[in-house]
């Protein structure tokens, strides 16, 4: 053995033995173990993925590739099948833990160059000390490799077992001095301890990390057609939500289901913590933690996320931050979502949580408690609430949704359905004022009024004798008390409800009113419903105006609903069809939002109203088979009986129907909104008065029908100018022309309330043989009809009005709109096709060309590629068609567009 002084790379001079060792040994004497240095198999259910293997290609661009994801991602089976298919030289070496000394993992790399048939020369040498290597080997190594005009590919698999941070800048210096001459492959769990930052600046680095390497649906699903079991691509779909893709875990549950009757249940139903994923996870992850990171992974598995601080909570340390950080840089299925925030892999959470059980019985309902009380200071709302649940703490659970003045998400949000399921779970022990108010929230969301107030009731008592500042929970109460207002039909108590909020608002944090701007919307909706009902018309539309006006967002989207679909009513009921139409499109638009309406709590309904709002305004155009349906879609409304407006409003628009169809008797009958309510309101009373007026009339009771009318006054003009007509055919021509005296006209009156008034007094000067003045009055109501396309009031007329409309310029006035054919009395009239309207509704080309294929049932995906648009361009198009036609989906648009033959 010869030895030489020698510079060592920290520049210590020394004599150690240059060459001491035989090719085929390592420095401890050890024969190197050749199956290192061969590429591993392919299992026959190995599946290629030819867009890692294109990745990798591209890789050979850059020095530095790295291969980082947790055990089981699939790392070393696609480094294996990449390097297989390249051209020599290509070097693989395996590692294990006795290769963390610098001249062990030195000689095992120049012993893969051999093997792969890229040597080094006698001038770099073998390392002969197990704990050192010269600067000279490295130095001489790279200059070789520089040398070379065809680069070597070095794949170092299982890297992370290196930990020698000596190791890593040999190896660092060795690659930057290497240039073209290496392409460095670092297969891992962990991240490297390379100067990875200074490779990414320059371009140097390719990384395909845990998210590349999860499987997508369509590959999870080739993957279990290897093993034998085919299922539909959305059973896979449905395996990579629960296991991210986790290559490891697909294939153990690939194996597992090929031996179940049922692969398909078995993959949806497999008990994670029962299976061999189990037996892996806790073998790869679990078992090698030491007993503090065990305890700290059992323990915040009860958790969806986590950051150190709630960790430490669970455990009552203070040493999660370096625990967790390690954990995340060892791939261990800690994946980090930023600032400083954790989640545990689905698989590993299910496994650890099954785990807690058998080696903690009964500490998880504590970890939750602990959970929910850190997290409620913090501002987490919704994982308080479900952590407290899931403690079942309801005192803690309501006291937080009610601190915070978050009781109005019980109505409306995103999370309604869920906050409203989540405390049905509640037990009745819990006797807070803050579990009343939400008990009473939920009763008064059913419509419950009676259990409602009496929890609210329950609740406002505790709170009186308790001295501490309870303002959000007072206020929380004046918004139930205007929602029982308004259930009960009361304006004085639900004003008393608005002035009590407007108090108590000074005494709460301003950050919450922000916060939670849905409880003042549905306060306002409340009160505006209320004055509605009253027939306190402008009061209501000054306070629903503020509503629908507010800024949008998913918290108030329920309560501008609301307060379109009853300004629409407030249109409607002052003679203005199109305006109301308008509006109760505008509120089923935001009403028809994605996702499942039966899936959302019950609530009074704005789209509802706004439906009926729809099938008035289509009865009086005489469109009977579209106001049938959307009659028929508020019959599954929740509770549609209790709300007097919601009620009122239904009964109505089914009384009108069915009058226009001649059904009379059902007519009088569908009119009573059979609601209890503190005040009668006027409008709902005259709009029944005025269906059985009718019918007394149409079975030749014409005095019956005249003092049923005595309720009706001026202050409500549709109602009035509909009982004058009445009068007027009672053969009682002063009391029709005292009602129509009666009418308040002003800027709130609209077309239905002048044309059926020109059309009184049209029959009256007929009537008096002044046949030019009827002829002007008609000619004056089919102009301001027409602009509303108001068919109603001309059928409804009666026989009179067929000599007339004979005229030339009458009939004129009526082509193109009208269709005209009235019964003679008594006739029950025949059913009609939905008629042409008013004026040809304009569409631009474009809109038309979408409107085409929208009846050849493309989607709006295939329409824009057709049209070479982009999706929102078409989804804009398609917005503007459903205004034009007055319609709110692609089946009535494509029916009405064929209807007016447009397509």
């Amino acid at each position: 053995m010869s030895a030489v002084a020698e510079i060592d790379e920290d520049g210590h001079g020394s004599a150690v033995p240059v060459v001491a060792a035989l090719p085929h040994t390592d420095p401890l004497g050890d024969p190197f173990l050749r199956a290192r240095f061969a590429l591993p198999a392919r299992p026959r259910t190995y599946l290629r993925r030819q867009r890692l293997i294109d990745h990798l290609d591209q890789a050979l661009t850059t020095p530095l590739t790295l291969l980082n994801g947790p055990a089981g991602a699939g790392k070393t089976l696609l480094a294996a099948e990449w390097a297989c298919g390249l051209s020599p030289p290509v070097a693989w070496l395996s590692f294990n833990s006795g290769d963390r000394r610098p001249g062990v993992f030195w000689a095992y790399v120049l012993q893969a160059l051999r093997a792969c048939g890229a040597p080094a020369s006698e001038a770099v040498g073998t390392p002969a000390n197990a704990s050192r290597v010269g600067r000279r080997l490295l130095s001489t190594l790279a200059a070789e490799l520089n040398d070379r005009d065809r680069p070597v590919v070095l794949v170092l698999d299982e890297y992370d077992r290196v930990t020698d941070t000596k190791v890593a800048e040999q190896l660092e210096f060795v690659l930057h001095h290497a240039g073209h001459g290496l392409h460095l492959v670092l297969v891992t769990r962990t991240e490297p301890l390379l100067p990875l930052h200074r490779y990414r600046a320059v371009g140097e680095l390719t990384e395909i990390r845990s998210a590349e390497l999860a499987f997508t649906p369509e590959e999870a699903a080739a993957l279990l057609e290897l093993h034998g079991v085919n299922v539909p691509l959305q059973a896979a779909r449905n395996l990579v939500d629960r296991t991210r893709g986790w290559a490891a875990g697909l294939g153990l549950s690939a194996l597992a289901a090929r031996e179940s009757s049922d692969p398909e249940l078995y993959l949806k139903e497999f008990e994670a913590d029962r299976s061999t994923v189990a037996d892996f996870l806790l073998a790869e992850v679990l078992k090698g933690q030491t007993r503090e990171t065990q305890d700290l992974l059992l323990r915040v598995s009860v958790l969806e996320r986590f950051c150190p601080d709630l960790a430490n909570a669970l455990t009552h340390r203070i040493d999660a931050e370096p625990i967790l950080a390690g954990l995340h840089r060892e791939n261990a299925f800690v994946e980090r979502l930023g600032h400083s925030w954790y989640q545990l892999h689905p698989l590993f959470r299910e496994i650890l949580r099954a785990h807690l059980r058998v080696r903690l019985p009964g500490l998880e309902p504590e970890l939750h408690r602990r959970a929910a009380q850190w997290l409620r200071p913090h501002g987490y709302l919704p994982e308080t609430l479900a952590h407290s649940a899931a403690a079942d703490d309801w005192d803690l659970a309501a006291g937080a949704l009610v601190d915070d003045l978050a009781i109005g998400r019980l109505f409306t949000g995103p999370d309604a359905h869920d906050l409203a399921r989540l405390f049905s779970r509640m037990a009745p022990e819990a006797t807070s004022p803050a579990t009343d108010l939400v008990r009473a929230a939920h009763d008064l969301s059913r419509h419950d009024l009676d259990h409602g107030l009496a929890s609210l009731r329950h609740a406002e008592e505790q709170l009186a004798d308790d001295a501490r500042d309870l303002a959000a929970a007072r206020l929380s109460c004046a918004l139930l008390e205007a929602l029982a207002a308004r259930l009960a039909g009361s304006p004085p108590q639900v004003e008393r409800a608005a002035a009590s909020a407007a108090e108590l608002r000074r005494d709460v944090p301003a950050h919450l009113l922000d916060k939670h701007p849905e409880l003042t919307a549905l306060l306002l909706t409340h009160v505006g419903s209320t004055l509605l009902w009253a027939g306190r018309f402008e009061d209501a539309r000054a306070v629903l105006s503020t509503v629908a006006g507010a800024p949008g967002g998913a918290s108030t989207e329920v309560p501008r609903e609301e307060a379109m679909g009853h300004l629409a009513l407030l249109d409607y009921l002052n003679g203005w069809p199109g305006r109301a139409e308008r509006k109760a499109l505008a509120s089923v638009s935001e009403a028809d939002r994605p996702g499942d309406r039966a899936e959302r709590p019950p609530q009074p309904s704005g789209s509802g109203i706004g439906r009926l709002v729809l099938a008035a305004v289509a009865v009086d155009r005489n469109e009977l088979d579209r106001a049938q349906a959307l009659i028929d879609e508020t019959a599954d409304l929740p509770f549609r009986t209790r709300d007097p407006v919601m009620a009122a409003g239904r009964a109505f628009a089914a009384a009108r129907l069915l009058m226009a169809r001649g059904k009379m008797r059902a007519a009088v009958e569908a009119a009573d909104p059979a609601v209890l309510a503190a005040v009668a309101s006027p409008w709902a009373t005259s709009q029944e008065a005025l269906v059985t007026s009718a019918a007394h009339l149409a079975q030749g009771r014409p005095d019956r029908a005249a003092e049923v009318l005595q309720a009706v006054s001026g202050d409500q003009p549709v109602c009035a100018v509909e009982a004058a007509s009445i009068q007027l055919a009672a053969r009682r021509p002063a009391a029709a022309f005292e009602l129509l005296d009666s009418i308040h006209a002003g800027e709130r009156t609209g077309p239905a309330v002048t044309v059926r008034a020109a059309l009184v007094r049209a029959r009256a000067a007929d009537a008096a043989g002044d046949t030019a003045t009827a002829r002007k009055l008609l000619a004056q109501a089919l102009l301001d009809a027409r602009r509303e396309r108001l068919r109603r009031p001309f059928l409804d007329a009666g026989a009179w009005i067929r000599p007339l409309m004979a005229t030339a310029a009458l009939h004129d006035l009526a082509a193109g709109w009208l269709t005209y054919a009235v019964p003679l009395q008594g006739e029950r009239p025949a059913p009609q096709s939905p008629p042409a309207p008013l004026v040809a509704v304009d569409l631009s080309v474009r809109e038309h060309d979408i409107l085409e294929r929208v009846a050849r049932m493309m989607s709006t995906e295939e329409i824009a590629a057709d049209l070479c648009l982009s999706v929102n361009t078409v989804k804009t198009h398609l917005k503007s068609v459903y205004r034009k036609l007055a319609v709110n989906r692609r089946g009535e648009a494509v029916r009405r567009a064929r209807g007016l033959r447009m397509l």
